[in-house]
């Protein structure tokens, strides 16, 4: 009996220690700030954290789980708007809010995490630090917590800028293929034969052969795109903003064979398993294209084609693949609007 009398005051003693030193040496919440940049303007930037249907498709914090839901409030924008969550696989839920906004500069955020009835601050200052360069800062402040649960407050701050890390990575691919397609749509001049260098692409897809008779390989190739479409969207749960427009991979002078190989995908940023077979991935190296836009019938592109190879000729180029992107996604019975790129070399 006086063994469980000891060891019971050895308990007291030791929670009555761990209680005093939380209370007197460790700070009931915490604040920190975590610096970043990214090569984007400031109003790409601000506009995919003012928008929280925009946000929650980049921020770690709601990606990283497979099983949440969100539901999202109106104004879905700026200050008043709120979204909550519920992840029941990890066992949280929460609420957000925009609290203030001052447009290109300055968002308050409110966030509440399972039933803590204390927010987590998070203010968030936007600073353009040239056109295509933007300096974001956080400034957080934690929740106060309990002298038995202030322990949390040792890894509060590692977490949340591991988060932001992960986060920063997806926010740049997101601005990557928003703004490369926002800029192509600004650069397009129909029917002028230009040069360009293209960097190097991934793309998720699907190989094809069909027929080249009339109106088959165009309504063949509506029918793919819908197929990859879905898979990347439905399947692989894949937002329009987070993959560029979808590229036609073929040979050059095809459209005058009575059937057609091609590869049909779209640009990702990065590889990963695919569990469906009739999907594969391609990569795009590095090269120089002749390019020319074009809009009109399918069909009507052939003369886009000839173009270019007749370009390629005349500057005594060898050519390969002839890249249809379409700038905007093919419809059956639609006119299509593409960019036609002629890889091209000595």
């Amino acid at each position: 009996m006086r063994f469980f009398k000891i060891i019971a005051v050895i308990i007291v003693l030791l929670v009555g220690a761990y209680a005093a030193s939380m209370y007197y040496f460790v700070d009931e919440s915490k604040n920190f700030k975590i610096v970043k940049e990214v090569d984007y303007p400031v109003d790409k930037v601000f506009s995919q954290f003012n928008n929280l249907q925009h946000f929650t498709r980049w921020n770690n914090f709601f990606t990283s789980s497979q099983s949440i839901d969100i539901d999202y409030y109106t104004p879905y924008e700026g200050q008043g708007s709120s979204m909550s969550y519920v992840d029941p696989k990890n066992d949280t839920d929460g609420e957000m809010f925009i609290r203030y906004q001052n447009l290109n500069k300055t968002l308050k955020f409110q966030l509440f995490e399972d039933k803590n009835e204390n927010p987590t601050l998070v203010d968030v200052k936007f600073k353009s630090l040239a056109p295509e360069k933007t300096q974001i800062i956080w400034y957080v402040t934690t929740p106060k917590l309990s002298v038995f649960k202030r322990v949390e407050n040792f890894w509060t701050e590692d977490r949340f800028a591991e988060n932001i890390d992960k986060s920063m990575v997806n926010l740049k691919n997101v601005l990557g293929n928003k703004v490369e397609k926002d800029n192509q749509m600004a650069a397009i001049k129909y029917d002028s034969l230009m040069v360009e260098k293209e960097e190097e692409k991934l793309l998720l897809g699907i190989n094809v052969s069909t027929s080249n008779k009339k109106d088959a390989l165009y309504k063949n190739i509506v029918m793919n795109y819908n197929k990859v479409y879905n898979y990347t969207t439905m399947d692989l749960g894949k937002k329009d903003d987070e993959f560029g427009y979808p590229v036609l991979i073929t040979d050059a002078d095809n459209y005058k064979d009575k059937e057609v190989s091609y590869f049909l995908g779209i640009p990702l940023s990065k590889k990963f398993g695919v569990t469906d077979n009739n999907f594969s991935f391609r990569t795009i190296n590095p090269t120089e294209n002749y390019i020319i836009y074009y809009k009109g019938t399918y069909d009507g592109r052939v003369k886009a084609i000839q173009q270019l190879i007749l370009k390629a000729k005349k500057d005594e180029m060898r050519f390969g693949d002839i890249r249809q992107t379409f700038i905007e996604r093919p419809i059956e019975g639609q006119e299509v609007n593409l960019k036609l790129s002629l890889s091209v070399f000595k």
